[in-house]
Order: C-alpha cells, then structure tokens, then sequence
C-alpha cells in the first residue's frame, strides 16, 4: 500500500480548506475548528507550509495565514513536499546512494518510474481542483453512466 503520511494528509486539508476562502487570513484555532484537527497539529503544519513557500504568515492582532499564492498554482505535490519533503514510494526513490542494494539492485529502475508516475499525478492536481464547490462542479461535469443497449436489456 502506498500512503502518504498523516501530516500530508492533514496539511493538504488545511491548505485545501484555506483555498476555500483565499482572500481571509485564518488562524490556527480557526482553521482547527473547520478542519476538525488538532490546534497544536494544525500550527504546526502551518509553520511547516510558510516555511515549505505554500502559504504566507503575517503577525498580530490580526494575522494569520493564507495561501501564497492562486489555489491554481499550488499543486498537492507541493504541499505534500512542504509536510513530508521528497516524495517517494520506495527509499531508494529518495536515498538512492544510500542503499546498500544500488549496485544489483534489479527493480530499481522500475521503482524510479513508479515514483515519478505518483509524482506527476501529485503535481497535476491543485489546490484549487480539491476545494468542495470544484469536487462538485466536477462531478456535475460527469457524463452520464452507460445504460443497457438495445438487445441487452432495453425496452425496444
């Protein structure tokens, strides 16, 4: 199985709930109460998304956090790197001289195709694409499934 880790997971929910609404600067506790997660959670991936370019912090009375730019130009990729760093299904897709198997290893070159595969389709889909109003307007988009032709079922 393939996973990202947790904080990935909740740090793309956090930026996809700040996509939601790009123009307001949420806090931590605000952000914890929509998103449902942990205040101490959320802080924390907050600094580690402002330090990863994702999203900018101000200070104050009445800072907080936004993205850094369009929801349209922040891929999950992105975020997920700003959470976990490289991204990689394997560890040798990461820490490749760092395996004592490199030199023999035969599915290593595969492994390098797959993490590139995971890693395109990371990077093509964006903030915006995750938010609640474009995950319906998508699904409005769906063609209509199949129905039975004739001769398989349908009345004639």
């Amino acid at each position: 199985m393939i996973i990202l880790s947790k904080l990935a997971d909740y740090g793309v929910i956090i930026a996809t709930q700040l996509a939601t609404q790009p123009e307001r600067q949420a806090n931590a506790a605000t952000l914890a109460e929509e998103t449902r997660l942990p205040r101490t959670t959320v802080a924390k991936l907050l600094k580690a998304l402002a330090h990863g370019g994702v999203v900018t912090a101000s200070r104050g009375a009445s800072g907080g956090y936004r993205l850094a730019r369009p929801a349209e130009a922040i891929s999950i990729a992105e975020v997920v790197a700003a959470i976990d760093g490289a991204i990689g299904v394997t560890q040798c897709s990461i820490h490749g001289p760092d395996c004592t198997r490199t030199t023999f290893c035969s599915t290593k070159p595969h492994w390098k195709r797959i993490n590139d595969a995971v890693g395109t389709a990371l990077a093509a889909m964006t903030l915006a694409e995750m938010t609640p109003a474009n995950l319906f307007a998508q699904w409005l988009k769906l063609p209509p499934k199949p129905g039975p032709t004739e001769g398989q079922g349908a009345a004639p």
